[in-house]
């Protein structure tokens, strides 16, 4: 396995993405959000399709240790307008050990045609060579039936393990938890999880409900708070208070996520 301390200052990149409508009507798919609004730009929470251009790069290096997603800031400059050409690159920013666990700070920058910075993130990633035992805590739990949402009700969201793999899909994030039950065991955890960015994508479109649909947010801070078992209602929580908001995904006393989206002035 790499040594994790030499990671910080890699950058991937540039890779070619193409913001095209055949793609961006599969993720709105995958997501399950209504297309109306989407006319002449793809929804903010598609830039997870561009992270996934140039995070396989760091993750391929991270092959053999445990990988969880902390935190996730996202910031737009300009819409993601579609049918456009843009380049993405990821740096490995910072590495920081603690107790055993290596946080990795990863930046996206989403670059326009013309050399401008269209769109930015920051991942968190939880490094581990160890992996935790689901035992100590929770059995395992019984793979779902592939198409089992759970049943979500009127302002709810769920997923079922045939969702996830269509996301997966759209976005290309195949870590084999989010889709293939006996890998998340392996993995440490009681079964298959959903995206955590599946999820961010269910808040900022709860967010973004009545905003102009060109570029409806500034920026949005998002932390995953526990794992998202598939066919799981969670019940989405919006609490607005002027150019910002609160969104909370939850289900009874557990928080799954929690975002702060800043609204765009424009």
């Amino acid at each position: 396995m790499i040594d994790l301390a030499t990671l910080e200052g890699q950058s991937f990149g540039p890779h070619p993405m193409r913001i095209g409508l055949e793609k961006v009507r599969e993720f709105i798919a995958a997501v399950d959000m209504g297309p109306d609004p989407w006319t002449e730009a793809a929804p903010p929470s598609f830039i997870s399709a561009a992270l996934f251009v140039v995070a396989p790069d760091l993750l391929r290096l991270l092959d053999g240790y445990s990988v969880l997603h902390g935190d996730q800031s996202f910031a737009w400059n300009g819409p993601l307008g579609l049918e456009r050409d843009v380049s993405v690159v990821g740096t490995v920013s910072r590495v920081r050990e603690r107790e055993g666990t290596w946080f990795v700070t990863f930046d996206l920058e989403v670059i326009d045609g013309d050399g401008g910075d269209l769109a930015s993130g920051t991942s968190l990633f939880l490094v581990s060579a160890s992996k935790p035992d689901p035992a100590a805590d929770a059995p395992d739990r019984p793979a779902v039936k592939a198409e089992d949402r759970g049943f979500p009700e009127s302002g709810q969201k769920a997923a079922s393990r045939l969702d996830l793999v269509r996301y997966a899909g759209a976005t290309r994030d195949w870590n084999p938890i989010h889709w293939d039950h006996d890998a998340a065991i392996h993995a440490g955890l009681t079964g298959v999880i959903a995206h955590g960015l599946l999820q961010a994508a269910w808040a900022l479109d709860a967010a973004g409900g009545g905003r102009p649909a060109q570029r409806p947010f500034a920026s949005a801070k998002i932390r995953f708070r526990n794992p998202l078992p598939p066919a799981t209602p969670v019940d989405v929580v919006v609490d607005s208070s002027g150019a910002s908001c609160e969104v909370t995904l939850e289900r009874g006393e557990t928080v799954f996520l929690t975002a702060r989206v800043t609204y765009s002035e424009e």
